[in-house]
């Protein structure tokens, strides 16, 4: 038998909301299926649901209503007008890539003396640093321009006017409550902010500060804000949705000689990017960069015009990202054995294990412990904490990935006295600890997460939208479901739930059978369903298995052929069906064996019974159950006893039987 792995939850629906699916669908003349799904996003009436779908430059917002954006206009024209040298001040991740590659563009239209810095993750870690400002004064530099950073960088942006050098902020994180003095800072994310939209990433901010300087937005560059938006998981709705559509369109048309090579290294098809092939291929590669070497690899990258150059940096990124993979891989293996080896200890004291995972080892790269720290999320699904240890200075450099439902930011405040340094949101945070502090700062998280959470916390939720027949899955469906593309945070693809269909095939493939290809069918209707990484499924699932499957819709094609298919998420077998619905012969022989066992186990019995019979174990509990409902035996703590001397009846005067009978029917 296989059970649901996570808490299924099916979007609520009424009949308020079919009669105005069905109205909104007459009204804008597109499919039902897609108002359903926008009614469940929240998008209830015309005027939202054109702009989702139909958003167009127009609808994107003044970037003046962003607070400073005057000031830094202003302050970086003035640097035009002096030919003063300016430096861009990135971030090492493909949103802070991203961002420094736009101003470069920026600043190249305008004619600006400039160049870019972003520190290197392992040598100075994340944001502004003295001796980074030192090294721009020796440059001579006078005006430095931050994106995806400087939000927090009070005393930096401090110590860079005492230097004489004046700076502009441009950020989207959260800003701390007490703001870096700059000359000018542009976030929506400030409290003054009127801006309407507080969902850009780094590169979206800016995006609005070039068009701010360019006096229009820039929509030929919008491929890199795509990138930058994708990778950094922002909200795909509002002007995200109209600059990520807008981008994917313009890297599609192959002009992009940096993002060509990058497509072709990751073995993406330029013409056919999707905003998943672009998170999944394409962003990792740029991420590698910062995580194992340095990040201005991708800047040149990004801003190449010589296509054999790009081809080069396209193959050094993919080669780092092949590496990384491999240090991960590793490094999962050995935290792995970590937590095994607490998960024992616990079990031989008699204790609780830890509610929360924390393993530290010298030697980890902190360029990757946060992916580390999602994977053993992803399969133990519990918070989970990975430190890189220094053992010259005992520390250890930490990050974390949550569950929903324990917030991070307000444990991790709990355990302040505990903590160098911490910072983060709910989901995912990062921190430095003293070596000797880690298993005191364990021990506070699981107590918190005692406290904090349910029984029902600690299993995955799965959102579902829609559930559906298997007829209703068919290539015009999903072509229909596409029409809400691109899918991302906030607007993910669509997940269904089909309940009901048999298994008429199944079978492990890949590599060591790590994946599982199903075939489903109901009344007529088929569908292909494959589970990436459940192989294991295939030898507990059973022909003809009556199956509820959670997953995505999609289109496979093969040598021309387009057939629709299901990425499966979720798998439940439903309670056997019948597959024969047995005789009064075989009713008779059963109970008179019954009788001359006397009593017997239920499970030792229906194995003997299915055996003696040729019947499954549908067919034989459906017997003991109308057996039991005519009196014929008495089952009592799972043994089984024939009624020495029963009153006869005929066994159409059971109800279970009746049904049973009416189910097999009608299927």
């Amino acid at each position: 038998m296989v059970n649901r792995r996570n808490r299924w939850q099916l979007a609520s629906w009424s009949d308020e909301f079919e009669q105005l699916a069905k109205r909104l669908s007459k009204q804008l003349s597109i499919p039902t299926l897609v108002t359903k799904l926008l009614i469940q996003r929240g998008y209830r009436d015309e005027a939202s649901i054109e702009a989702f779908l139909y958003g167009t430059t127009a609808s994107l917002h003044d970037p003046f209503q962003l607070a400073d954006m005057e000031k830094a206009v202003k302050r970086i024209m003035l640097a035009l007008e002096r030919n003063e040298k300016v430096r861009i001040y990135g971030d090492y991740d493909a949103d802070g890539v991203s961002s420094t590659t736009l101003l470069c563009y920026t600043f190249d239209r305008l004619g600006l003396q400039y160049d870019y810095y972003i520190p290197h993750r392992m040598l100075e870690g994340y944001g502004m640093n003295r001796a980074a400002i030192d090294k721009a004064k020796q440059e001579g530099v006078e005006l430095i321009v931050t994106v995806d950073t400087g939000i927090s960088a009070y005393d930096e942006v401090n110590y860079a006017a005492s230097l004489g050098i004046d700076v502009v902020v441009t950020d989207h994180h959260e800003p701390p409550e007490q703001l870096p003095q700059a000359y000018a800072v542009v976030n929506p994310k400030q409290e003054h902010c009127p801006y309407p939209f507080k969902g850009l990433a780094g590169v979206g901010v800016a995006f609005k500060l070039a068009t701010a300087l360019l006096d229009k937005p820039p929509m030929e560059w919008s491929g890199v804000v795509a990138l930058g938006t994708i990778a950094d998981l922002m909200p795909l709705e509002d002007e995200n949705r109209i600059l990520v559509s807008y981008g994917l369109a313009e890297l599609r048309k192959g002009e992009h000689i940096g993002f060509n090579a990058l497509a072709e290294a990751s073995g993406a098809q330029i013409e056919e990017l999707t905003a998943t092939k672009v998170g999944f291929g394409l962003a990792p590669r740029i991420n590698a960069a910062g995580r194992l070497d340095h990040a201005s690899i991708a800047v040149q990258l990004l801003t190449s015009m010589d296509k054999k150059k790009a081809e080069q940096i396209a193959a050094q990124l993919d080669a780092l990202n092949k590496e990384r993979q491999e240090i991960v891989e590793e490094m999962v293996v050995e935290a792995e054995e970590q937590w095994q080896r607490k998960k024992q200890l616990a079990l031989e004291h008699n204790e609780q294990e830890p509610s929360v995972i924390v393993v530290a080892q010298t030697g980890w790269n902190v360029g990757v412990i946060g992916i580390v720290a999602s994977k053993l999320l992803e399969r133990y699904y519990k918070p989970v904490l990975v430190f890189g240890i220094d053992g010259e200075t005992k520390t250890a450099k930490g990050s974390a990935r949550s569950i929903e439902g324990f917030d991070l930011h307000a444990a991790l405040s709990e355990c302040e006295e505990l903590l160098l340094h911490y910072g983060g949101h709910q989901a995912a945070a990062g921190m430095t600890v003293a070596v000797e502090a880690l298993e005191q700062l364990e021990q506070k998280l699981s107590g918190l997460a005692n406290q904090w959470l349910s029984e029902e916390d600690w299993i995955p939720k799965l959102t579902i939208d829609l559930s559906c027949k298997l007829s209703d899955v068919t290539l015009d469906t999903i072509s229909q479901l596409s029409l809400l593309e691109p899918f991302g945070m906030s607007n993910p693809s669509p997940r269904v739930l089909i309940k009901g269909a048999a298994i008429s095939e199944r079978k492990a493939i890949g590599k060591e059978g790590k994946h599982l290809k199903l075939q489903l069918k109901d009344h007529g209707s088929s569908l292909d369903v494959i589970g990436f990484g459940k192989g294991e499924y295939e030898r507990l699932l059973h022909p003809y298995d009556r199956v509820e499957v959670v997953g995505e819709l999609n289109i496979n094609e093969w040598n021309s052929i387009r057939k629709p298919q299901l990425q499966l998420y979720d798998l439940h077998v439903e309670k056997d069906r019948l597959k024969v619905f047995p005789s009064r012969e075989q009713f008779g022989i059963i109970y008179q064996y019954i009788r001359k066992q006397g009593s017997m186990h239920q499970s030792e019995l229906v194995k003997q019974l299915c055996k003696i019979s040729g019947l499954g174990q549908a067919e034989i509990e459906l017997i003991i159950d109308v057996f039991e409902e005519l009196n014929f035996i008495v089952r009592k703590a799972s043994h089984i006893t024939a009624v020495s001397k029963p009153q006869k009846r005929e066994l159409t005067s059971s109800t279970r039987y009746h049904l049973a009978w009416q189910d097999f029917e009608a299927n």
